[in-house]
């Protein structure tokens, strides 16, 4: 939902800050008083062509900024993560557009640089502008089916579709993996069957190399060992005046101590435990010096065996974890060329398996989306016909094309304008104003809820162009349903239509300093009367018009 618009030396506008709201926001003013310049700034921050002709005169740049509310739009932050933006859920976006005098233009999302494209490819999100050939998203086929299918409902279905499609293309790409360079892959077969073979030979395992390096340190130092563990163990326990022969004379002292003054006792108990450890640590010694022996023999082998696992190491990996790795895939590599034929049996069938669980579910997304486009395009041709459009035919096509994630139709909304005139595409119709009302009269149709992706931001200009009375009325009433659910914003010559408004917007030039420039103020409640009136009586606003004015008002907020 847009929040806010600022424009700053655009055509005719100097400086312009506008506040929008939810609901129907409606832009009224005199013929050429700049009310599609409004319409214009926001089609640039959603990606359209920038021309140095709309910088004001004399000054260096023009700039435009929408503030955005991002509330319950979920859809938003894969497409900014692609520029490397991260949005907060509840941070409003801002976006920019800058137009030098030279004609170059600059964009930023989020104080970040962005390209036009991506402008482009984050307009769907932010909304779509109807009435301007170049802002149309009805135009693009990805729009036309996606608001099909949310009006078949056809959303779970298509995720089925989605599903199916990436197995069956995931399984072709390993098939096609498998196939691919397979006369290389037999030249290979025979190094990598040596170096499976090579390995499975030592049987290394893991750790086994920090083990060994231990257990030679050990056996390279055994007579350095058994003199040091022997000394350790007289100091202990065996010379005459070793420390558990010291202890227990001290203790025999202490005990004597202690039955004189019983406050060593606490002492006497901590030597006792001392006494013990030193005992304990002495039998761990001398338990130590048993095992010691010098075995040239066993050194002989653990060098062998270290020097097998070198030798891996040199050749697969750093350590023995990369050498069993290299293991495991070489061993791998060695299957799937001696099992060739029997993984490409096993996968072929599943992918045949894939293939017609996809044809399955994606004709049944066809079938939906076929009856959901027959009803759908009688109920948009119901509602132009109240739009002052009866004679235009309106036909959602679905035809069979490629297999693709959103499922193998290729959707077209056709029309005719006029009565034996041929369908052609929607983007082919020429008038701004037919094309306004038939996006109006199909939102409408769809029930274009909004709720999908949070508030969208629908703004619809020229769509009163060449109706009047009961079908203006028609309008109003058609932009006051959608703006139930969605921020509408709307650029109308028609009291019936500004009747409806929530929100409402006076757009006019005035002289300053001998220039001319546009502002755009909203309106309070007495203030939209007088607008109204005169825009049903012209400049001398009659009291005729001015209670006209405030039946159209109270029309309007009636719905």
């Amino acid at each position: 939902m847009l929040l806010e618009l600022i424009v700053e030396n655009y055509a005719v506008v100097e400086q312009a800050r506008m506040r929008f709201h939810e609901g129907l926001n409606i832009l009224t003013g005199e013929t050429g008083s700049g009310k599609s310049i409004v319409v214009d700034s926001l089609g640039l921050l959603l990606g359209a062509r920038a021309s140095a002709e709309m910088v004001r005169s004399g000054q260096p740049r023009a700039r435009v900024s929408g503030i955005f509310s991002m509330n319950g739009k979920t859809d938003v932050a894969g497409v900014l993560s692609e520029c490397g933006i991260e949005l907060d859920s509840e941070e409003d976006l801002i976006v920019e557009r800058e137009i030098a005098a030279n004609g170059k233009s600059r964009a930023f999302v989020a104080n970040k640089p962005v390209t036009t494209a991506f402008l482009k490819q984050l307009a769907p999100v932010l909304g779509d502008i109807h009435g301007q050939n170049e802002q149309q998203l009805l135009f693009t086929p990805v729009a036309q089916r996606q608001l099909l299918d949310e009006y078949a409902k056809a959303e779970p279905l298509r995720a089925k579709v989605a599903e199916a499609f990436t197995l069956w293309r995931d399984l072709g790409t390993k098939l096609e993996e498998l196939n691919k360079n397979e006369q290389e892959k037999l030249r290979l077969l025979d190094l990598w069957s040596f170096q499976r073979k090579e390995i499975d030979t030592v049987q290394p395992r893991l750790g086994e190399d920090g083990e060994l390096e231990g257990e030679r340190k050990i056996l390279q130092n055994v007579t350095k060992l058994q003199e040091s563990a022997a000394g350790a163990f007289a100091a202990l326990y065996d010379a005459p005046d070793s420390a558990t022969t010291q202890l227990k004379t001290a203790l025999k002292r202490l005990d004597e101590l202690v039955r004189i003054d019983e406050s060593l006792g606490e002492t006497a108990a901590a030597l006792k435990q001392a006494s013990v450890q030193v005992d304990e640590a002495a039998y761990s010694l001398r338990d130590y010096l048993g095992k010691l022996e010098g075995d040239p023999a066993r050194l002989d082998v653990v060098e062998s065996r270290l020097e097998a696992l070198d030798k891996l190491k040199r050749k697969y990996g750093k350590t023995l974890e990369e050498v069993l790795a290299f293991h495991a895939d070489v061993a791998k590599r060695v299957d799937e060329v001696e099992n060739a034929s029997a993984h490409r049996a096993e996968l072929e069938k599943q992918r045949t398996e894939a293939a017609s669980r996809y044809e399955k579910v994606a004709n049944e997304l066809s079938a939906k989306r076929s009856n959901a486009a027959a009803t759908l395009s009688k109920q948009v041709e119901s509602e132009l016909k109240s739009l002052m459009m009866s004679g235009t035919q309106f036909q959602i096509t679905v035809t069979k094309g490629s297999w693709a994630a959103s499922g193998m139709d290729e959707v077209a909304f056709l029309v005719s304008p006029n009565k034996g005139e041929e369908l052609k595409p929607l983007e082919k119709i020429a008038s701004g104003g037919e094309l306004s009302r038939i996006a109006l009269a199909l939102k409408t149709a769809a029930g274009d809820s909004g709720k999908r992706r949070g508030i969208s931001m629908l703004v619809f200009d020229e769509v009163d162009a060449g109706v009047g009375g009961a079908a203006a009325a028609a309008v109003g009433k058609r932009l006051k349903l959608l703006s139930k659910a969605n921020q509408v914003i709307c650029v109308t010559h028609l009291a019936q239509i500004a009747g409806f408004a929530d929100h409402h917007y006076s757009v006019a030039k005035h002289e300053k300093k001998g220039r001319v420039s546009t502002e755009i103020e909203e309106l309070s409640q007495p203030d939209r009367a007088k607008e109204i009136g005169r825009m049903l009586s012209g400049e001398n606003i009659t009291p005729e018009a001015l209670k006209q004015a405030e039946q159209l008002m109270r029309a309007g907020a009636n719905g």
